[in-house]
């Protein structure tokens, strides 16, 4: 009740007690703090030392899965590869950054499971830190805590892994199953394009052209069970039933490939040159245009396996094909060997009937692009010459500036072509004379097979309209000069839309002006043969109900032509005026 007194020394012991407790457990809980991270980066240690040690040997585990993956991009990478994109058609290399975009693709699903493993170990360290804490609370010893909370971490952490490798299909060394390194490839062959088949291999494709077969073989890490196999025709139409197959294998683990008796650095494509080939426009629409759209871009680096080689057509369009490829065509048929390609196509891509949809071509190649190449192959006057006549005139009136009166006006030059056989100018003669009588300079010609293209386009680039019944003669329009004009003669039986789709419609791709003249019934043999009361005369689209066969018998090779040259007079007008504007 008195005044203060200074603390006994019974009095401060208790506190200096409680002090040193108090250091004495935060020691212990930094030591057992420090145990735990040291065994959890010493099992982490240990962990990556044996993944490294035998990842390459076993197919389990995640670690594993992200070393194949690479395995499977070296592998890629050691494989022979495409010409630069200077020299290779964009459809070939959309598939090679396809494959590499799958290679990439599969790295995902290690990385994420990389990731939820380390994730599993953060939260596994701190759900032990948090026992180590909950125990120096408690007054218990956080040492020994702190070592049993390593050795758990370490437990669950070697559990949690043992089971990433069972959930993937681990186990022991010999029920390991070795899954593909890279995502599956896209497959081979394309066959749902109604006119035409298609197969793209990169990689190691090899052809056996006696056997009328193109095998692929997948790299190590692709190898599965399955294989799969592909039959083809080897051309742009797909339902033409004699062009014979191509088969198309890409070969599994249990299948040896035929070693390799020559290798090739370029690209190969597989195509047939028979079919409806010996046709001009079959020639083009067929075979000659989808080559064109195939393998312009590659600049002649690539080689040409024909299957069914027709030496007419290789003779005939010899310029073309050396221009698409720099090297020796192989007559796939007679090929004993096992050749080597680093990318091989199989078949033609045919757009449409002699024609090109650029939104489908490399580069977004149009008809115009192939006409100018063909007049460049052919060494005929470059794009932005004027069409002969307008040329010849201006020449002479520079010639004769001085002088008007001495101007001498060259005529227009009109090539009438006359068909050997069917849907021909049964009044040839005459019309001739009209045409001429009309102010035209005329060159008629009958086709003949042993014509020389390289002479015959030459003739018809000096013309300014080339005229004929519609029919192969036109596909000549190729060798014409931009604006020159295309004069169609439309056969009775309601031709007009195969006309414009056949040629009208090309010629205007062209940059050629399309000038179409429609008999009239009493125009057709068919008048005079089965009368004018006649379905066949006075209903043409009955016949075509029929089928297409009914049409094809009596509109395309029973009907010729005569020709009403007065009737057709005002069509020649029409052509004068437009080759003067």
């Amino acid at each position: 009740m008195g005044t203060d007194s200074p603390p006994s020394s019974s009095s401060t012991a208790p506190v200096a007690v409680g002090a040193k407790n108090a250091v004495r457990a935060v020691a212990q809980h930094h030591r057992a703090v420090v145990g735990f991270l040291l065994g959890f980066f010493l099992v982490l240690l240990l962990y990556t030392t044996l993944s490294s040690q035998f990842g390459s040997q076993t197919a389990i585990g995640v670690l594993q899965s992200s070393s194949g993956g690479r395995s499977g991009q070296a592998a890629r990478a050691a494989a022979p590869s495409l010409p630069s994109s200077s020299s290779t058609p964009s459809n070939l290399a959309q598939g090679d950054y396809m494959e590499e975009d799958g290679g990439h693709k599969n790295d995902k699903p290690n990385k994420m499971e990389e990731e939820h493993i380390q994730g599993d170990a953060h939260r596994i360290g701190k759900n032990n830190q948090s026992e180590a804490k909950l125990d120096v609370k408690n007054g218990q010893n956080a040492e020994q805590t702190g070592q049993q909370g390593a050795s758990d971490a370490s437990d669950r952490m070697e559990e949690e892994l043992i089971r990433q490798e069972i959930d993937q299909g681990g186990g022991n060394k010999n029920d390991t199953i070795i899954e593909p390194a890279t995502a599956p490839r896209k497959p081979i062959c394309d066959l749902s394009d109604p006119r035409y088949d298609i197969c793209e291999i990169s990689g190691d494709a090899r052809t056996m052209g006696a056997n009328r077969t193109v095998l692929y073989v997948p790299p190590v890490g692709e190898l599965g069970a399955d294989s799969q196999e592909w039959s083809i025709r080897d051309q742009s139409r797909k339902y033409l039933e004699y062009i014979n197959k191509v088969t198309v294998k890409s070969l599994n683990a249990s299948q040896a490939a035929p070693e390799c008796t020559s290798r090739h650095a370029v690209p190969a494509l597989v195509f047939a040159m028979n079919g409806l080939t010996s046709n001009p426009w079959h020639d083009f629409s067929d075979v000659l245009i989808p080559l064109f759209t195939t393998t312009h871009a590659l600049e002649g680096e690539v080689q040409f396996l024909v299957s069914d080689l027709q030496p007419w057509f290789v003779d005939k369009y010899r310029l073309i094909l050396r221009n698409l490829s720099r090297y020796d065509i192989v007559d796939f048929n007679r090929d004993g060997g096992v050749r080597c390609y680093p990318h091989v196509t199989v078949g033609l891509r045919g757009h449409r009937d002699l024609g090109i949809d650029p939104a489908r071509a490399p580069r977004n190649y149009t008809m115009l692009d192939f006409r100018l190449y063909i007049r460049e192959i052919y060494g005929l006057p470059p794009a932005g010459v004027s069409i002969p006549y307008k040329e010849a005139n201006s020449n002479a009136a520079t010639a004769a500036s001085g002088a008007p009166e001495q101007q001498q006006q060259r005529k227009p030059r009109l090539m009438l072509i006359n068909r050997g056989r069917t849907r021909k100018f049964v009044n040839f003669p005459e019309i001739v004379a009209a045409v001429q009588m009309a102010g035209f300079e005329v060159i008629p010609i009958e086709p003949r097979r042993d014509l020389s293209v390289e002479e015959f386009s030459r003739v018809v680039d000096s013309c300014d309209v080339l005229m004929g019944a519609h029919g192969a003669g036109l596909t000549n329009f190729f060798f014409l000069r931009t604006n020159a004009v295309m004069l169609q003669v439309v056969p009775w039986g309601h031709m007009e839309h195969p006309s414009m789709v056949f040629y009208g419609g090309p010629a205007k791709e062209m940059r050629l002006r399309d000038v179409e003249y429609s008999i009239a019934d009493v125009e057709s043999t068919l008048y005079d043969k089965y009368g004018k009361d006649n379905p066949v005369v006075s209903d043409p689209e009955s016949i075509h109900r029929h089928g297409w066969q009914f049409g094809m018998k009596y509109y395309w090779i029973e009907q010729d032509i005569r020709l009403n040259v007065t009737r057709f007079a005002s069509t020649l007008q029409q052509v004068l005026r437009m080759l003067s504007e």
